[in-house]
C-alpha cells in the first residue's frame, strides 16, 4: 500500500479519507484500502452520547430533584485494528508506523471518521493500545490490535471551517439635495450607499454549542460582540491600533494581543467569560461595537473589524 504518513500540522483534519468507514489518526490512515482495516465489531463510543455530570439537588421535602446544568464527560473511543501486510516481509514496516501513530504524546491531535459521506472529528490523545504477538503475527505479520482514543472535549466536529466577518455600523449617506435654484430631485432617486449595520450570523448547523474564535481588527477602542439572542456579551478595554488583532480563543479561555501577549485582564465588567460565549445550534446574530467616537474616518487607514471562526459541532 502506498505510505498515508502526513503532516498533521499544516493539513486540516480528515484530509487523508477518500471513502466510507475510514478513520484519519497523527497521520495514518485505517479501514477499506489500507493495510489497518477496522474489524467488523466495528468502532464503538463515537456516536454514543458520553456520559454526563448533573448539577441537580434533590428536594429536602418531596419527590424527585431541582433540575440543574448537565455537563458531558469525555468521550472514548475504541477501535480494533487488524495490522494486514501485503506480504510478511513488511510486516514490520506495518507494525512500526502503527507504533508510532499510537505512541503516547501529551498534546492532542485530530481523530476524523467518515461513515455515510459525514466526515466528523474530535481532539484526542491515546488512551490504550494493544498488539498481541500470537502465533499469526509470528508467522505471517497480521494482527488484531485495539487502539482506544479519549477525547477530553466530546463534541465531534465538522471538518470544514465556517467564518464571518463585519465592520463597524456607518450611516448611509442618504438622499443628495440641492437647495439652487433650478435644481431638484430627479427620478430615480439616488438614496447613496447602504452603510454597515456591525451586525453578522454565524450558522451552526450541528447539535451542540460550538466555542468559536474571535479576532478584533483595529483601529477601535473597547470593541464588544454581542450575542442578540440573549445579550450575551465580551467586551475589552483596550485601544488597538491598525495592524493589532486581538485574539479571543472561547475554546481555551484566552485572549491575546497579536498571537503573543496576554490581554485577559481588559475584560470589563459588562463581559461574561469567554467560555460561556457560544454559538449555539443554528443561527447566531451577532453585533459588533465599540465605544463612541473611535472610528477612523480616514479612507486610507484600515476599517475596524471582528472575524468570527468556527466548526459546527454534534454529539
Amino acid at each position: 500500500m502506498p505510505p498515508t504518513q502526513m503532516n498533521t500540522a499544516t493539513e486540516p483534519p480528515g484530509s487523508l479519507i477518500t471513502q466510507d468507514g475510514q478513520i484519519q489518526w497523527a497521520g495514518l490512515l485505517f479501514g477499506p484500502g489500507t493495510d489497518y482495516p477496522v474489524d467488523s465489531s466495528g468502532l464503538t463510543g463515537w456516536a454514543d452520547l458520553p456520559g454526563l455530570d448533573s448539577g441537580d439537588v434533590l428536594r429536602p421535602d418531596q419527590h424527585g430533584a431541582w433540575p440543574g446544568a448537565q455537563w458531558a464527560q469525555p468521550r472514548t473511543v475504541t477501535a480494533p485494528v487488524w495490522l494486514l501486510p501485503d506480504q510478511p516481509a513488511q510486516a514490520t514496516t506495518v507494525a512500526r508506523a502503527f507504533r508510532s501513530a499510537t505512541a503516547v504524546h501529551h498534546g492532542e491531535q485530530w481523530l476524523a471518521v467518515r461513515l455515510h459521506g459525514e466526515t466528523l472529528a474530535c481532539r484526542a490523545r491515546i488512551g490504550r493500545r494493544a498488539i498481541p504477538h500470537d502465533r499469526m503475527f509470528v508467522t505471517q505479520g497480521a494482527a488484531k490490535a485495539t487502539v482506544q482514543w479519549v477525547c477530553a472535549d466530546p463534541r465531534r466536529f465538522s471538518v470544514e471551517e465556517q467564518s464571518v466577518r463585519t465592520g463597524l455600523p456607518t450611516p448611509e449617506r442618504g438622499l443628495g439635495w440641492t437647495a439652487e435654484k433650478g435644481n431638484g430631485l430627479t427620478w430615480p432617486l439616488d438614496w447613496g450607499t447602504a452603510g454597515s449595520t456591525g451586525m453578522a450570523t454565524a450558522f451552526n448547523s450541528g447539535d451542540a454549542a460550538t466555542s468559536p474564535l474571535i479576532e478584533f481588527h483595529g483601529p477601535v477602542t473597547r470593541p464588544s460582540l454581542t450575542r442578540l439572542s440573549d445579550g450575551l456579551r465580551i467586551e475589552y478595554d483596550i485601544a488597538l491600533a491598525p495592524t493589532d488583532v486581538l485574539t479571543v480563543d472561547t475554546g481555551s479561555g484566552t485572549v491575546t494581543l497579536n498571537g503573543t501577549a496576554s490581554r485577559i485582564h481588559t475584560a470589563t465588567a459588562w463581559s461574561t467569560p469567554e467560555q460561556l460565549f457560544l454559538l449555539e445550534p443554528g443561527a447566531t446574530s451577532l453585533a459588533f461595537r465599540c465605544a463612541p467616537g473611535t472610528r477612523s474616518t480616514d479612507p486610507r487607514t484600515p476599517q475596524a473589524s471582528v472575524a468570527v471562526t468556527w466548526r459546527s459541532a454534534h454529539w
